[in-house]
């Protein structure tokens, strides 16, 4: 995680929502959010250009994990190990995750272009999954397919929460925080943070 706080300006480096190769700089001056494409990605920093098809035990082990935060969710804490990237995978994603006990995943959210999955390997969490809540633990498999209901995942026990999520790495993407009125547009490696309320319908502009 990359972040600094300086004059009420905190800024954090993050992967996309699909966890894909997209990095966004996220910077909060007061109540101004701004989102800026970045150059380099710490997250993928870590992995190296020479791919094995092959990850055991001890090589995932050894992968660098990438500690982010949510700027949406104060409460939000995971650590990624991306097993698609060191493994030369492209078109889809796939990540080691974990949660400390008493942090959250991402934020409550939902995908309009791209598919998305959580198999849980060890702990237990709480998934929300549209306006419903569920108790999962080791063995349970989610699915989240178009069109997507809203989700999120969040470990109020006191062991970790580890789980593999996966999903698709389209070209464009757009992610939805209905509880925040927001919204990222992701291009490529470039995404931006909107308010609901500031869209304007193409058709009528």
């Amino acid at each position: 995680m990359h972040c600094c706080d300086q004059q009420n300006r905190s800024c954090a480096t993050l992967p996309n929502p699909s966890l894909s190769c997209a990095t966004i700089a996220f910077c909060q001056n007061k109540d101004k959010h701004v989102l800026l494409p970045t150059l380099t990605n710490p997250y993928l920093d870590a992995v190296t250009e020479e791919h094995s098809p092959l990850l055991n035990a001890a090589d995932i082990e050894a992968l660098s994990a990438f500690e982010f935060h949510h700027p949406l969710n104060p409460n939000s804490e995971i650590h990624l190990r991306s097993l698609s990237r060191a493994t030369g995978l492209n078109r889809v994603a796939v990540s080691l995750c974990r949660v400390p006990p008493g942090k959250e995943s991402f934020v409550y959210h939902a995908h309009s272009n791209e598919e998305e999955w959580i198999y849980i390997l060890s702990g237990r969490g709480i998934a929300e999954i549209g306006d419903r809540e569920y108790e999962v633990s080791p063995g349970d498999f989610m699915g989240f397919g178009l069109p997507q209901a809203a989700h999120h995942l969040r470990n109020p026990f006191d062991v970790p929460l580890v789980y593999l999520v996966g999903g698709e790495q389209v070209a464009v993407d757009v992610g939805h925080f209905p509880r925040h009125g927001k919204r990222a547009i992701r291009e490529g490696d470039s995404a931006h943070l909107v308010d609901d309320a500031a869209l304007q319908n193409f058709w009528e502009a």
